[in-house]
């Protein structure tokens, strides 16, 4: 072969160039052409065997899959027709197949609230002045009234010949669901920071993990400050890892724990706290944290403690009151039987105390009960117990004694220690003197009830023996028993003898100034005893169950002067009469009450039955369904001395009663004491509040009635208005009453009657 360089010369001097140089290029073009084709070739195979091509069907289900996969409506919405199409995926009910379910329709109804915000964010978008449409609003779908929440965002996907939108297409989604988790959220996280209580979240090796401000309040160490930190850093030094110790064990056992820890402030101080402590898992639902709920209950404790002061000691003296002697003196007894031995009860009570309170007043008589109390026990010892019962009464307790001389010899001590004046003030002497009984376990009794009861009755007949003295019991001096027995045995006779009677009390409506009733009240003239008090005779009638067939006397009574009250023009008037706890416990008294209506004829809504607090609360629930069954009947139901006794108002409220009576008690001392004015007022108020009419008993004077008048009470009664008097006489008082014009002093005589 010839070099190129020679070829070309020897191609030129023969004139044949010009033809391979043709077909040289051609040869050159074809080849050119040949390896386009091969490297595209080579390409179409590349991009072959990455993504190869997929038949149509399969390209559906992946498009099906994923649509069903994310959860989202493919939606389009024709701005011209206002039509809108909806795509979405989703299972059928039986085969679990995915399917895509297509509809169209126009635009579901939006919120009302809601509206405007979507309009405008619609109008900005189709403006150009925001890329995407995106809004979260609810509406209401098919045929189902509830609001859902809905997530959509979209573009415009088409315009119209003239440029402007004519399609918008986008995707949505119902998140109903996420809204409400995310509201929860909220509320819980508002929740945890307004409580008052502090809240503390630690997690699995009891290290803290966020706080609410409450305990921030309580310990005094923020967030940051503890966030990390294990829960001894707030534990009292002298219990900090017993803290840890105490609620680790029950709390990955029971998953729960509550306790009282003694907890230290940042500040150094510290404080008790309550704690409750619960397990939870955390949001992966793998991990243990903890929730301690702290409420501060050192207040509590402390007033819980002064409660229990209060509960068994006097506060004016600071000795044991009757709770906690009672607990004493039983304790003595058991002891006492135990060891053979004997124990002393000693009653002093101070002579002509009353006149000393009368005279000198309420303040300077504490400040000499106090004195006197010290005197007490200066002379018994501080190893005896000395007890304050009751306004100047005291008793004591002497163990340990062989005989009664021995216990006198302690009662002869108390006397001699008065007979120096009491010091109650800056160069103040009063001179008192004591008078004692004394009572032996086992002697005079048995039972710590009836020691105390013996040595009662030798306290009076020490002053019946002229006071400044001390009596031993003796049977001699049970005279008083045997007196109840004989008076209990005449008032069995009573009712047959006609010897039973009843008085009746005005009652003035404040508003009116008028009489609008009475009570009425039963009294006892005996041919053997005279004038018997109600306080004497109507204890006894419930102990031996007269009560209950004096009580239907006393009621009939009663509805036959009212029906007599209203024959002669005042058909207003109304009549209360009480009820005692053996009537309503033993006797059917809605019976009782029904033939009594029947008999007499009276008007039973002018008719009102009275029952203290005692008597409703000895047996609620039995109580309340014979209440309400003489509510029925359409009398009215009051409850007597209210705020002397224990009832429950949560338990008050459900009964059906009318009228509440403040009991005389608060009233008498209502224009000199707070309290007492304080009180009454809460009680008008409650009243009020639950719908009663209320009626203040006991008002003597002016001042009172104005006050109770300036509280907003409805009714009053006692002396101010008139006293008790028998039926006749208290008609005429109504009759001819005026405003301002009471009975006050107007002397009270039983009704003339023969007595054969």
């Amino acid at each position: 072969m010839l070099p190129a360089p020679f070829l070309a010369t020897s191609l030129i001097q023969t004139g044949r160039l010009p033809w391979l140089l043709l077909s040289l290029l051609i040869l050159i073009f074809s080849l050119v052409i040949g390896i386009h084709s091969y490297l595209r070739t080579r390409r179409e195979q590349s991009a072959s065997s990455v993504i190869p091509e997929l038949p149509q069907d399969r390209r559906d289900e992946y498009l099906k899959q994923a649509l069903w996969a994310s959860g989202e409506h493919f939606w389009d919405y024709d701005l011209v027709h206002r039509r809108l199409h909806r795509m979405h995926a989703g299972e059928r009910p039986r085969s679990g197949a995915i399917t895509v379910l297509e509809d169209e329709q126009d635009l579901p109804p939006i919120h009302e609230q809601d509206l405007p915000l979507v309009m405008e964010r619609l109008r900005a978008h189709l403006q150009g002045d925001t890329p995407v449409f995106a809004s979260e609003h609810r509406m209401r779908l098919g045929q189902d009234p509830t609001w859902v929440w809905i997530r959509a965002r979209g573009r415009v996907v088409e315009h119209g010949a003239d440029g402007s939108p004519v399609r918008l297409a986008g995707v949505a989604r119902d998140v109903t669901n996420s809204r409400r988790a995310a509201y929860e959220h909220r509320i819980a996280s508002e929740v945890m920071r307004s409580m008052g209580e502090a809240v503390a979240v630690l997690d699995w090796e009891f290290n803290f993990v966020t706080v609410n401000p409450s305990f921030t309040r309580i310990t005094g160490y923020s967030e940051a400050e503890v966030r990390g930190q294990p829960v001894t850093v707030i534990g009292s030094p002298q219990n900090a890892e017993d803290l840890r110790a105490r609620i680790q064990l029950p709390l990955t056992r029971d998953g729960r724990w509550s306790g009282d820890v003694w907890n230290a402030r940042k500040d150094g101080d510290e404080v008790l706290c309550r704690i409750d402590a619960n397990e939870v898992l955390d949001a992966d639902g793998e991990r243990h944290l903890y929730v301690l709920i702290f409420n501060d209950i050192t207040d509590q404790k402390r007033a819980e403690q002064e409660l229990r002061y209060l509960a068994n000691y006097d506060t004016l003296t600071g000795l044991p009151n009757r709770a906690l002697l009672s607990e004493r003196l039983s304790r003595a007894v058991v002891r006492a039987r135990r060891e053979g031995g004997r124990v002393a009860v000693l009653f002093v009570d101070l002579d002509r105390f009353k006149d000393i309170n009368d005279s000198l007043g309420h303040a300077t008589g504490d400040r000499i009960l106090r004195a006197a109390a010290a005197r007490v026990q200066q002379a018994v010892g501080a190893q005896h117990t000395v007890a304050r019962l009751s306004g100047d009464e005291f008793t004591v307790i002497v163990e340990g004694i062989a005989s009664h001389q021995q216990a006198e010899a302690v009662g002869a001590r108390v006397i001699e220690a008065f007979h120096a004046p009491l010091a109650f003030g800056e160069r103040l002497e009063m001179a008192v003197s004591p008078s004692i009984g004394i009572s032996l376990y086992p002697d005079h009794a048995q039972v710590p009830s009836d020691l105390l009861k013996h040595a009662d009755t030798a306290m009076y007949q020490a002053k019946a023996a002229g006071r400044h003295t001390y009596q031993l019991y003796s049977v001699a001096m049970d005279e008083k028993t045997k007196h109840r027995a004989i008076l209990a045995s005449g008032l069995r006779r009573a009712l047959e003898r006609e010897e039973l009677y009843l008085v009746y009390q005005p009652r003035m409506g404040l508003a009116s100034q008028q009489i609008v009733g009475a009570e009425a009240l039963l009294r006892w003239e005996s041919r053997e005893f005279g004038s018997v008090a109600p306080s004497e005779f109507i204890p006894l009638a419930e102990e031996t169950g007269l009560i209950l067939e004096i009580g239907t006397w006393t009621l009939r009574q009663a509805c036959q002067t009212l029906v007599d009250w209203h024959a002669q023009g005042r058909s207003d008037l109304s009549v209360s009469v009480n009820v005692s706890a053996l009537q309503l416990q033993r006797g059917d008294l809605s019976r009782v009450l029904e033939t009594v209506i029947a008999e007499t004829g009276v008007d039973p809504r002018r008719l009102e039955l009275e029952l203290t607090e005692s008597t409703i609360m000895a047996n609620p629930a039995k109580n309340a369904d014979t209440l309400r069954a003489c509510r029925q009947l359409g009398v009215a139901l009051a409850i007597d001395d209210f705020g002397t006794g224990y009832s429950s108002l949560s338990y008050l409220k459900r009964l059906p009663l009318t009228t509440l009576k403040i009991d005389q008690e608060f009233v008498r001392d209502l224009t000199h004491n707070a309290d007492d004015q304080a009180l009454t007022q809460i009680i008008i108020n409650m009243s009020r509040s639950l719908g009663l009419n209320v009626v203040a008993e006991g008002v003597e004077h002016a001042g009172q009635l104005a006050l109770l008048q300036a509280n907003g009470c409805d009714e009053v009664q006692g002396h101010y208005i008139s006293r008790a008097l028998p039926g006749p006489e208290c008609l005429a008082f109504i009759l001819e009453y005026s405003p301002g014009t009471g009975h006050g002093a107007l002397p009270l005589t039983p009704p003339a009657r023969t007595l054969s």
